[in-house]
């Protein structure tokens, strides 16, 4: 394990697309995938409103997206945050998605 929180925050990522790839496949899922996968270059990137967007996009999909995931997927995607908080990225618009 990495003790660089944006290498361990772009690990988890991985790891939180690969978790959805395991989901059976619908278009939402699909656009979950795609929001996750552009989070995961904006970590790489070191972009900040990329991490943003990309946090509040795949935050907002999990919770308002109607889709059926595993428990897991929300502990990870807190991980993410986490990581990316203690890497000094800010991962909250002026409002989280609720």
């Amino acid at each position: 394990m990495t003790t660089d929180p944006r290498q361990a925050a772009e690990s988890r990522v991985k790891d939180l697309i690969a978790l959805l790839r395991a989901q059976p496949a619908t278009p939402e899922l699909e656009g979950l995938i795609g929001e996750a996968e552009s989070l995961e270059r904006a970590v790489r990137a070191f972009h900040m409103e990329g991490i943003r967007f990309g946090m509040y996009n795949v935050d907002r999909l999990m919770t308002r997206g109607g889709l059926v995931l595993p428990d897991a997927a929300t502990s990870v995607l807190a991980g993410v945050r986490r990581e990316l908080e203690a890497a000094g990225f800010h991962t909250r618009s002026h409002q989280a998605p609720t």
